[in-house]
């Protein structure tokens, strides 16, 4: 555990405005926590053999990309999303494997199981990562950091696995911190350095500003978050709508989104990239059929119906599709969803070939 992480003090002296004082009172506390390289690790924990090599989880076929990779194959600069045809050619040495989902699923839940024993507010975001309220915790816990401390440990007698863990006022400023000190980090941020710690910040360190945004904001002068101050909040909604808006909150340090234990889904959808592109409607066809019969399996196990069917078709360009019905009643059946899904594709003239399919359901309603 490194020792450099904004004040992730372990007797808790600079915590002191989450430790139940009239002060910490107004503050939240927020957690985030990420497993390290978690599909990679869990490979390492069921073969002992790959440890210390460069594993590398990810789809089989050559249009496969990386779902993860160990820290020895990011040494070599093989990252998640990468073409698995590009991650050999960096790391031709590395050991390739599949994916096991279920297993991976397996290990995520007793995570998520020891996550609920320090709060009943988890909101799960992915098989590996999740926010914790530990408002109001200080009195079973401790303050942040020895919280924080003991959901590691218990995480690791459990599991064997390493995470890192990400504390302050608001999920925002909680992932970021997460990511500071990766792997098996701790970084707490506390509500008096919030500012100082935003204003040095890159920009590109801020969770969904992407290469495109971030581009914007450089012609703006913005490198460092602090240096949105420099703007008005109405020129920044007047020159990026919504987004500008959210720009002003990132500034702030002031999320305000709550961890909810559980959202409905929007929506429930599969889709595929073919090994080949092709523009066979037989062929597409026959995945239409495979992937609505996938949707309404899921459908029906979550408990949901839908109203509106979604295809999404991409092209040899990479060029998106997306089209929909809305129908009179919800369905969760897939001969329902199919039918309506080969519609809407003999509805479409694509002049390029196929190399992706997907089937969607969204309107949702509970099935009860």
């Amino acid at each position: 555990m490194a020792d450099n992480i904004n004040r992730t003090d372990r007797d808790g002296a600079r915590s002191s405005a989450w430790g139940g004082t009239p002060d910490g009172m107004r503050h939240r506390v927020i957690a985030h926590i990420d497993m390290d390289a978690f599909y990679a690790s869990v490979e390492v924990l069921d073969n002992p053999e790959l440890s210390g090599k460069p594993v590398i989880v990810g789809g089989s076929s050559k249009r496969g990309v990386v779902s993860a990779s160990s820290y020895e194959a990011r040494k070599f600069g093989v990252h998640s999303a990468m073409p698995i045809f590009q991650a050999k050619r960096l790391c031709p040495n590395g050991v390739y494997l599949p994916g096991r989902m279920r297993r991976y699923v397996e290990i995520s839940r007793v995570v998520m199981g020891i996550l609920g024993d320090f709060s009943p507010l988890v909101e799960q975001v992915s098989v590996d990562e999740a926010y914790l309220d530990l408002t109001g915790t200080a009195a079973l816990f401790g303050p942040p950091a020895e919280a924080a401390l003991a959901i590691k440990s218990r995480i690791k007698s459990k599991t064997t696995l390493t995470c890192s863990i990400g504390v302050s006022t608001c999920k925002l400023l909680a992932k970021i911190a997460s990511d500071m000190d990766k792997p098996d980090g701790l970084t707490i941020i506390p509500p008096g350095e919030v500012e100082s710690f935003l204003a040095t910040l890159p920009i590109g360190k801020v969770p969904g500003i992407g290469k495109k945004s971030g581009e914007e904001l450089s012609k703006l002068g913005v490198r460092c978050v602090g240096d949105l101050k420099r703007f008005e909040q109405e020129y920044l909604t007047d020159r990026f709508g919504k987004f500008g808006e959210r720009l002003r909150r990132i500034c702030e340090g002031s999320d305000g989104s709550p961890v909810v234990s559980y959202t409905a889904p929007k929506s429930i959808s599969g889709e595929v990239t073919l090994d080949e592109d092709t523009s066979s409607h037989s062929i597409i066809k026959k995945i239409l059929l495979a992937q609505s019969d996938r949707v309404a399996r899921r459908l029906r196990k979550q408990g949901f119906k839908g109203r509106t069917v979604i295809l999404k078709l991409k092209t040899a360009d990479f060029k998106t599709i997306t089209r929909n019905s809305t129908l009179e009643r919800s369905v969760h059946l897939s001969d329902k969803i199919y039918t309506e899904a080969v519609r809407l594709l003999e509805d479409e003239r694509f002049k390029k070939k196929v190399r992706l399919v997907g089937v969607g359901v969204s309107n949702l309603e509970p099935s009860d």
